[in-house]
């Protein structure tokens, strides 16, 4: 059983021992609450002893420790998927992709039970080539779109200035949300977008005011939403450890933007459960954490550890992932692939979190497109354990 954001268990006689000291009390156990403290998503339990004093406790261990019931209350269980691959798991690729391929990357995708993909970015062919398809790929999502409009695909691009929105949304149709990239760190802003983060945020407001005014002139469908990115939220290639308040000041100016969602990039991969917790326990004391998502690389090994802390510490439950971890980033040299969406799914059920993936069927995705790839080796964990697991069975 897992609770939903809204429910409320309430336990009549328990007894805990506080202390040394048995207490007997009535408890009021809210799942998925938000605190006081900062807007951290926390469980709290109440107790009324004898006296009739009030003793709060805040926190999802203290409520698995009391009730012997750890796995009932994890924060939240509306498990988000953002599948990445076609676009940030294959710009780096120097192997140009076909269109068709790509779609049928899309579709193999969607059949295992994706419903959130990346599929493209308008920016510089001459910078990024493999996504130079990108409105061709968003033209024909947007015609299937019309002949099926029960879909409940949602596709996001990532435009880095008020020309790549202008181009995107000459497709709109196949289009749901764009996505804007800003850096924590200034070298890295320099290096990736050419501008500081104040400059790049100027940018950004002229692109998000461009696209409310398409959407008000567009009142007839649902409006497109702004995605944010926020990159090097651990650590920078080029300027090393990035403080945490650094950070959350990014993420606060992307929301004031009017991002409904921020995406947290651990863009080289080095942070481990200790340094994404710092991380979030500033994030989460300007923007909730229903409003951010987790963006992990996997260079280290590290990442399905720091999506537990996200998930099981702060609430998060909007994680970014990459079909057989594919990706990397052209601006940090040795980051490997982004966590593998095969090796997330396969841990969020084995925790009893639906997320309304077909595993083997994901799987088959993935092994598709590294074939593609001239038989590239396939980044996730998962998918070689099943691949061994066929091998084994012949």
């Amino acid at each position: 059983m897992y609770a939903s954001k809204t429910s409320r268990l309430v336990i009549p006689t328990i007894i805990c021992r506080l202390s040394r000291v048995t207490v007997t009390a009535t408890a009021h156990l809210q799942c998925c609450g938000v605190s006081k403290l900062g807007t951290r998503r926390l469980c709290s339990v109440s107790l009324i002893n004898e006296s009739g004093t009030e003793v709060r406790f805040m926190g999802r261990r203290t409520v698995a420790r009391t009730f012997s019931t750890r796995q009932s209350f994890y924060p939240c269980s509306d498990i988000k998927i953002v599948e990445v691959g076609p676009r940030d798991g294959l710009q780096n690729e120097t192997l140009l992709i076909p269109v068709e391929q790509k779609l049928q990357l899309i579709h193999r995708l969607q059949k295992a039970g994706i419903e959130n993909l990346e599929v493209g970015a308008f920016v510089s062919p001459k910078w990024v080539p493999q996504m130079a398809d990108s409105d061709k790929i968003v033209q024909q999502l947007g015609k299937e779109r019309r002949l099926d409009p029960g879909t409940k695909s949602k596709y996001t691009v990532l435009v880095p200035n008020q020309r790549g929105l202008e181009s995107a949304l000459e497709h709109h149709q196949g289009i749901d949300e764009i996505a804007i990239i800003a850096a924590a760190s200034e070298s890295f802003s320099q290096r990736n977008i050419n501008s500081t983060i104040q400059e790049s945020m100027e940018r950004f407001k002229d692109v998000i005011q461009h696209l409310k005014d398409f959407n008000d002139a567009n009142d007839t469908r649902s409006p497109v939403r702004v995605r944010g990115y926020v990159s090097t939220v651990i650590a920078c290639p080029y300027q090393g450890s990035i403080a945490p308040t650094q950070v959350a000041k990014v993420v606060e100016l992307l929301r004031d933007l009017g991002c409904y969602e921020i995406s947290l990039g651990d863009t080289t991969g080095v942070g481990t459960p200790g340094t994404v917790k710092n991380m979030l326990q500033e994030v989460v004391n300007v923007v909730p954490a229903d409003q951010l998502a987790m963006h992990f690389h996997d260079t280290y090994g590290q990442s399905l550890a720091n999506i537990l802390v996200g998930l099981e510490q702060f609430g998060i439950h909007t994680i970014d992932s990459s079909v057989a971890g594919l990706g990397g980033c052209p601006y940090a040299e040795g980051a490997s692939g982004n966590v593998a969406t095969e090796d997330v799914v396969y841990m969020l059920e084995g925790m009893g979190l639906s997320t309304g993936i077909n595993l083997p069927t994901l799987v088959e995705a993935g092994e598709y497109i590294c074939q593609v790839l001239n038989n590239r080796r396939n980044g996730s964990k998962v998918a070689l354990a099943y691949k061994g697991k066929e091998n084994c069975s012949k």
